[in-house]
């Protein structure tokens, strides 16, 4: 069975996060799903960049999810989540998926 990439992992987790805790009304359960698909991802980096590219990758993710407050207030919340996803899918890429 074919893996999903890290990438696409971390930049679900970002927008399904929040998707989820705006459609439900429930924020922690949007947390849960950030962090379970966050987790996912730093396995993922880690077992095929190391822990390096680990630690800097999650860094990135953490500081996207709260980027994204700062950045929804000047564009808006799902345009600032899709971009912070796909800053965080394209790093991703770079440094691990691309690799293959």
């Amino acid at each position: 069975m074919a893996r999903v990439p890290a990438a696409v992992v971390a930049a679900s987790g970002l927008v399904g996060g929040y998707g989820l805790a705006r459609w439900t009304k429930k924020r922690p359960l949007g947390g849960v799903a950030l962090a379970a698909a966050g987790a996912v991802a730093a396995k993922e980096w880690q077992e095929k960049a190391g822990p390096t590219a680990a630690v800097a990758l999650s860094g990135a993710y953490v500081a996207a999810f709260a980027g994204s407050h700062v950045l929804a207030k000047k564009i808006g919340a799902w345009p600032s989540v899709f971009a912070v996803a796909g800053g965080v899918a394209l790093a991703s890429w770079a440094v691990v998926d691309r690799r293959g």
